[in-house]
């Protein structure tokens, strides 16, 4: 069991991990081992709040399919171990973050000091735009 929260934990039996060949420079190894790993998680197995579930939707972005499974590619290492560990963390990364429930925004109203430096400001920064003009000569 993979824990995520003190309330939520995943069965690793849920979570399948493949590997695949990786994609980009690395000469030989590259072409003969299969060293990425591409874990399928399916998020219909665990009982997620509609909150959560929401932001997990959002934070997982297109690595979510529409049936709700999650598609972690991890190439990012050469031996399948180390590959296989980092979409293990990912994976847990991204529960964990989705769980997490963000505070909402208090809108403040600014203060008195704050109005009078950004009026002043601006009459400072149209009184030299003011002078720019060409001069004049009243004769």
């Amino acid at each position: 069991m993979l824990r995520i929260s003190r309330d939520l934990a995943i069965d690793e039996n849920d979570i399948e991990i493949s590997f695949v060949r990786a994609s980009g420079p690395g000469g030989q190894n590259v072409n003969k081992l299969a060293t990425a790993a591409q874990l399928r998680f399916d998020t219909r197995n665990i009982a997620l709040a509609d909150d959560v579930a929401a932001r997990l939707n959002r934070l997982a972005g297109q690595r979510m399919t529409k049936d709700g499974v999650i598609v972690i590619h991890a190439q990012r290492f050469r031996t399948q171990e180390r590959n296989r560990a980092d979409a293990i963390d990912r994976l847990l990364e991204l529960l964990r973050e989705a769980h997490v429930r963000p505070t909402p925004r208090r809108p403040t109203k600014p203060t008195f000091g704050s109005k009078q430096r950004r009026l002043e400001g601006k009459k400072r920064r149209g009184d030299i735009k003011a002078k720019r003009g060409s001069a004049r000569f009243d004769d």
